[in-house]
């Protein structure tokens, strides 16, 4: 089912449910954003003063801090393959603490909150666990919440399968959970409270001039997600692009404006020569003998993780799983007996500019900029949206500067539209 009708009936009623009045402001924080006491009653004073200010408000909460690494680590220490179902039943506690103790927080502060498990809310999911897809939301709990007068709080990252069962959305999902919401509440934007204060052209802890964006379009940023940007999960800027739906990707430190994801068209083309650069340090690269494509691939997808390239070789396959821990690759592959050597000293770095086939000249800039450097790739893959090379890790940083500064001027403040190459502007 595709991500536009996944979730249409659900959307679509929500949008006409909310015609009158407007819609409730729709906020998620993530995991710094409540990492601990201190920072859950800077959330709650921020909610409660929208709320007194005439607002409805609905905020998706994450796991407090590094709570679900956590839980991932002692599920892993009590088993080296977990049930994927128990997994899920684990690490779905985490959002439950963070909308309990906000509940709590908001009321200290004279107010009242109703925290909403993912299953309370209405959203439903299909019975993948581990990466579970969205399939529907039925709202009427948040109305109903909202109507009363409450705060509500969602915990983000989870839905129910339709055995019942909970079931969580991959990493970064509660950001998935928020434009869901947002969407089926007649929202037109969603805001997401992170720790970073908006999205740039690359990481600014490599790239020190990195260019921050006050816009940039769904498309791109989705790249941005999918190549190693982690300000937000790319599922989320999928639903929000096939909704309708304006990000504001913002500090929850601080009041300033961030980056609006949205529609608007930078340039005549509506796209900049390269949007950004995103990496990953860590892009492990396997190899299996005695097995080909179909099979791994099979073996990765039952335990919900997606191939990246994949290479034959003489006695098997070599393949990437972007943004999959090695531990659950290896888990996943011996599940179904195949054993795998990983090269975990790679990392990834991908120029992000939309139309790549019409533009054959960044390849070329790219691997002669890396060449120069001494950098040599291991792999190179492209797609319709993106050149990605594999590096080692330890270079990674210097391929990240590097291609920045071949590809983005450095400057001040700018959007997307900013960005065109002298072809383009001329």
């Amino acid at each position: 089912m595709s991500t536009r009708n996944a979730i249409e009936v659900a959307i679509e009623g929500g949008r006409r449910a909310t015609a009158a009045p407007a819609a409730p402001l729709v906020w998620k924080f993530g995991g710094t954003s409540v990492a601990d006491h201190d920072r859950l009653r800077a959330v709650a004073e921020r909610m409660v003063a929208a709320q007194r200010s005439g607002r409805g408000v609905v905020a998706v909460l994450s796991a407090m801090g590094k709570s679900t690494d956590q839980l991932v680590d002692q599920a892993y220490a009590m088993s080296s393959r977990p049930p994927l179902r128990e997994l899920d039943a684990l690490l779905s506690v985490g959002e439950s603490i963070s909308c309990a103790l906000a509940s709590m927080a908001v009321a200290e502060l004279g107010s009242h909150a109703v925290s909403l498990t993912g299953p309370q809310a209405g959203i439903s999911t299909d019975a993948r666990h581990g990466n579970a897809r969205l399939v529907g939301i039925e709202p009427h709990r948040i109305r109903e919440a909202l109507a009363d007068g409450a705060i509500v709080l969602v915990t983000g990252f989870q839905g129910i399968a339709p055995d019942g069962d909970v079931t969580t959305l991959g990493r970064g999902g509660s950001d998935a959970s928020a434009v869901a919401v947002a969407a089926a509440l007649g929202a037109g934007e969603c805001e997401i409270f992170t720790d970073v204060p908006a999205v740039f052209t690359a990481d600014p802890r490599v790239v020190p001039d990195a260019r921050r964006l006050s816009s940039i379009r769904h498309e791109e940023m989705l790249e941005m997600a999918e190549a190693g940007a982690a300000v937000l999960q790319p599922r989320s800027v999928e639903l929000a692009l096939a909704h309708g739906v304006d990000i504001h990707l913002r500090s929850s430190f601080s009041t300033e404006e961030g980056t609006w994801i949205r529609r608007e068209a930078a340039g005549f083309e509506g796209t900049a020569e390269v949007a950004g650069i995103a990496h990953r340090r860590e892009e492990s690269l396997f190899a299996v003998d005695g097995a080909g494509a179909g099979v791994v691939a099979a073996a990765l997808a039952e335990r919900a993780i997606t191939v990246g390239a994949i290479v034959p070789t003489t006695s098997g396959v070599q393949f990437t799983a972007p943004g999959a821990d090695p531990v659950e690759v290896t888990a996943a592959l011996d599940a179904v007996d195949l054993a795998a050597k990983v090269d975990e000293d790679l990392g990834s770095v991908s120029v992000v500019s939309l139309g790549m086939a019409r533009k054959p000249d960044i390849p070329v800039r790219a691997l002669a900029a890396l060449e120069a450097g001494g950098i040599t790739p291991r792999l190179v893959t492209t797609t319709p949206g993106r050149i990605t090379v594999a590096v080692s890790s330890s270079r990674v940083d210097d391929a990240v500067r590097l291609l920045h500064q071949t590809f983005i001027p450095a400057a001040g403040s700018a959007t997307v539209s900013d960005l065109h190459s002298p072809a383009d502007a001329a």
